[in-house]
């Protein structure tokens, strides 16, 4: 089930457009947490949130160890009091108009990235919000 984030209000959606670093947590096969810093994109109308990276990076290893059906991840973003998580289901997507979408609204929040030809896809399906912003 995804989230209507469209549907949230503007605060929320300034919050998550507004430039932030945020965390992406993915748990380990031992069940310990990964924590890493990312940058985050969000479709509001979509309920899609995303993270371009690395194809050798932990995250997208285990993530694409699951396969199709992806894993549980939490996104989460703060500003002093403000903060929200995104909870959802990953999948990595590594063909290249994904990358190229996400690379895109990637560089309109944060900056262009530099081209990799190792980038993949995050792309997390919202299905539960957290916090206050």
């Amino acid at each position: 089930m995804t989230i209507d984030l469209s549907a949230r209000g503007e605060s929320f959606r300034d919050f998550w457009t507004e430039r932030h670093l945020a965390t992406l947590t993915t748990v380990r096969p031992d069940g310990t947490p990964h924590v890493v810093a990312v940058g985050v994109t969000v479709d509001f109308e979509a309920g899609i949130a995303r993270v371009i990276t690395f194809r050798s990076s932990k995250k997208a290893r285990l993530i694409k160890e699951a396969g199709e059906q992806g894993i549980p991840v939490a996104a989460c973003q703060i500003d002093g009091p403000r903060w929200s998580t995104l909870e959802g289901r990953a999948v990595l997507r590594e063909d290249p108009e994904s990358v190229r979408d996400a690379e895109n609204r990637y560089a309109a929040r944060y900056r262009q990235p530099k081209p990799n030809p190792e980038r993949v896809v995050v792309e997390i399906t919202v299905t539960r919000v957290l916090g206050n912003a």
